[in-house]
This record gives structure tokens, C-alpha cells and sequence, in this order.
């Protein structure tokens, strides 16, 4: 691995997509396809990008050129909603979404109060997301600080852009996870005061659910939300039709779900609501007119039997949306995968998502559904350079359908169809390398 910051010019195939779009029949006219590029990185930031023949004469005589013959450039995959606690428990069988919770989640998060064992699994979790190819994530602690500050100090190490927070939740669960509207609230600011924009890091203010939190507690994240306007909001939103249900009875007073977060000051460009698979037109409505964010989680709304996002629905109300992988619901910390599951879930809606799309969700759409599209998301000069290198021929199915594969669009679709770990070769983060295929 290396550490060392300087300039970096890395050779290979690059892809990326070069504007944020507001239909999805836009992004493949931006599309940005170099088959020989040079990408040049100084000091962590994205210095220069075009052909190879165009560039070459700016890489100084001092620096190597590291080559990916074969190999595709593309910006980091970006997860919007992912739960680091519960990656043990990928895979627990056989629930819905309330039971799940009761069954295998809750127990499981009972262990980060330890602050060695969430060091121990904060290490493990950052390391999957690199070897997936995955840069940025918006995450899930659990409720104790002990669980976000070990995550924070792990990605302090590489300079991870990151976004995490601990779980306000003081009803609904069992005793030894709950908190008090005072405590969470004490608890989430001193951690907002020790982590918000040190380095690359961001808080998220983040209870569960609306079930999990009394309306005193919503009001004391809504104070939060007040005092650090540009803290994320990240919460859940309309996953399950009986926890719908479940919110109308612990909150008779709300006009419905979603209003239950407005209400409390919780929505806004920097909220961020996992899963919105049975919203009514009035929720669409508020998160169009308050720029929220959904995270589309495929492998988890199948895995739960949740039912099928409206992806169509959220495109022509122009509502930002970001692909999540929700682990330990979902299934995979693969984005390729991920994006698997989601063209599947768009078949059975009577939609085909193009892979220009689907990339687009994983990257530079993802990076405007966290308002951090200035930032992230595609090789725009000045940007911070996070991004991965594709193997599209890690299998020999895979290189026998890339070999037969036509055109970019048809080799992607093969990268999200066929792809997994194994098409991941390498990971940078803020320019230096941080994962190589073994």
C-alpha cells in the first residue's frame, strides 16, 4: 500500500459521467469515454484528465506512470445507506423488517458498546468497502458514540470521505440499546463538535426510525439539525407497509410518515431517507419540495420482501435518488451487484434501467443525492480524487461476454450483471492506493 501524497498519473481506459442530469435519457449524451486516458492527480485532487497522446507530455520526467492495460478507470462507488454494525449478520434468515429488528439486529448491536470490539469491526467494514471499490458511504453506527468514533478514527487513517452517525433511539427496542432525548442529544452533539469536517468526515444526525423515537427525541434532532445546519439527516422512510402502519398509530397527530420527520425540521437537501418503496403522492411531494434524498436499496428491499422502488416515480418528480447497498439487510457491500439486483428490480416494474443509468446512481448521481456532487462523483479537474480500477475480464464468463460485447453500454451492462469483488482491482482513495486485488 502507499501513503505518500504527490502527483499520480495513472493510464488505463477511463469512464465517467461529466454533468449532473435531471432525466435519466440525459446521462448517456454525458458520458465521458477515453479508451487510452491519462488521469492526473496531485496532492488528492483530480489535476488533469483527456487521451494519453494529449497528455503525456505533462506527466514530469520524475513520475511513473502507473499503466491498467485492459483495465477501466472509474470515479469511486458511492453507498448512501449502509449499516457497519450489522455486516456480522448479512444473511440472517427468513424475516421481515420489524421481526428482523428484534430477532438478529438488535442483539447484534448490543457489542459495540465496546469500543475494541467496534475498532475491531470498524477495520473490517472500511476494508470491505475498499475491496469493493467503494470510497464514500452515509452510515449507520449504532447507538452507542463508542461505535462512531471507532469508524471515524478508522477512516481518519486513509483520508475517507465518510458520513456516519450514532442511532438516537429511545423506544421500541430493547432496554439495553435505548437512550433519552437528553442523552442522545447530548451524546450526537458532542460527537458533531469532535468529528463534523475534521478532515474529510461528516456527521449525520441519524435515529432509526420514527417507531424507535418519541416525539420529544425527533424534536431534540430537529434542535440538533437547527444548531449544525450543515449536518446530514439519515434516517429511514415507508420500507415496510406494516411499520407504515405502526407510525400512523404512534403518531395520530402527523399527516402520515414522512410528516412525522418534516414536521420535527428533518427533511432538507442534506436528509437522506433509506428505502421510500410505498410512499403516498403528498411524501413525494415533500421530498421533491424540500430537496430531499432517497436511497434506493435493492438487495435489501428483496432480501425483506419490502416490495419494489419507484425508481420512474422519483426521475419525473425530479427527486434526488443514490444507490445503498443496506447492508446487513441487503445482502452484498458490491455496488456491481447492487446494481444487479436493481435493473431486476426495475424488470419487474416494467422498466429497463440502462447501465449508464444504474453507473450514474452508483457515482455521480449518488454524490448529488449526498450534496456532495462539488466534490465527488466523476473526474471534474479540482474534484478529490476517489476512484477504482475495474478488471471487466476478472472471470472467464466475464471475458468471454466483454469480448463479445459491442459497445461501452453493453460491456457496462456486463460489468453490473457479471461483476462482483473480483472485478475490482484497485481502490484509491484521496488519491493513494488503498486496496490491490491479491
Amino acid at each position: 500500500m502507499e501513503y505518500s501524497q504527490s502527483i499520480k498519473a495513472i493510464r488505463a481506459s477511463i469512464m465517467d459521467i461529466a454533468h449532473v442530469v435531471d432525466k435519466p435519457e440525459e446521462i448517456e449524451k454525458n458520458i465521458r469515454f477515453i479508451e487510452d486516458g491519462l488521469l492526473l492527480i496531485e496532492n488528492g485532487r483530480i489535476e488533469w484528465v483527456g487521451p494519453w497522446s494529449e497528455g503525456k507530455d505533462r506527466v514530469p520526467s520524475s513520475v511513473r506512470v502507473r499503466s491498467y492495460p485492459g483495465k477501466m478507470v472509474m470515479p469511486g462507488f458511492i453507498d448512501t445507506h449502509i449499516h457497519y454494525p450489522q455486516a456480522e449478520m448479512v444473511g440472517a434468515y427468513g424475516e421481515q423488517l420489524l421481526e428482523w429488528l428484534n430477532n438478529y439486529t438488535f442483539p447484534t448491536e448490543a457489542r459495540y458498546k465496546d469500543k475494541d470490539y467496534s475498532r475491531e469491526m470498524s477495520t473490517f467494514f472500511i476494508k470491505q468497502l475498499l475491496r469493493n471499490g467503494t470510497t464514500t458511504a452515509l452510515v449507520f453506527g449504532t447507538v452507542h458514540p463508542e461505535s462512531v468514533d471507532a469508524l471515524f478514527e478508522e477512516a481518519e487513517k486513509i483520508n475517507m470521505r465518510m458520513i456516519a452517525g450514532k442511532v438516537m433511539m429511545d423506544r421500541n427496542a430493547p432496554d439495553y440499546l435505548l437512550d433519552t432525548p437528553e442523552i442522545g442529544y447530548n451524546q450526537t452533539k458532542e460527537l458533531i463538535e469532535k468529528w463534523h469536517k475534521r478532515g474529510r468526515l461528516l456527521y449525520a444526525i441519524t435515529p432509526r426510525f420514527a417507531p424507535t423515537s418519541t416525539p420529544e427525541q425527533l424534536a431534540m434532532a430537529g434542535k440538533l439539525k437547527e444548531e449544525y445546519p450543515d449536518t446530514y439527516i439519515h434516517t429511514h422512510l415507508c420500507e415496510n407497509k406494516n411499520e407504515i402502519e405502526w407510525v400512523k398509530e404512534l403518531y395520530p397527530e402527523q399527516d402520515g410518515y414522512l410528516d412525522v420527520y418534516h414536521h420535527h425540521g428533518l427533511t432538507g437537501s442534506k436528509s437522506v431517507f433509506a428505502h421510500c418503496i410505498h410512499l403516498e403522492d403528498k411524501e413525494w411531494d415533500c421530498l421533491q419540495d424540500t430537496d430531499s434524498a432517497i436511497a434506493f436499496c435493492p438487495t435489501s428491499n428483496l432480501y425483506l420482501g419490502s416490495g419494489l422502488f419507484k425508481l420512474q416515480e422519483a426521475w419525473q418528480r425530479n427527486v434526488k435518488v443514490g444507490m445503498g447497498t443496506d447492508i446487513g439487510a441487503g445482502t452484498t457491500f458490491n455496488m456491481l451487484q447492487t446494481l444487479n439486483e436493481a435493473y431486476k428490480v426495475m424488470q419487474l416494474q416494467q422498466h429497463r434501467l440502462s447501465a449508464f443509468e444504474a453507473f450514474y446512481l452508483a457515482t455521480l448521481g449518488a454524490a448529488k443525492s449526498l450534496s456532495l456532487d462539488h466534490l465527488i462523483g466523476n473526474f471534474e479537474v479540482g474534484k478529490e480524487a476517489d476512484f477504482v480500477v475495474i478488471d471487466p475480464c476478472a472471470t472467464p464468463l466475464q471475458q468471454l461476454r466483454f469480448d463479445s460485447s459491442k459497445d461501452l453500454a453493453e460491456k457496462l451492462f456486463m460489468l453490473m450483471t457479471l461483476g462482483d469483488d473480483r472485478s475490482i482491482y484497485r481502490t484509491y482513495v484521496d488519491g493513494r492506493l488503498v486496496y490491490e486485488r491479491g
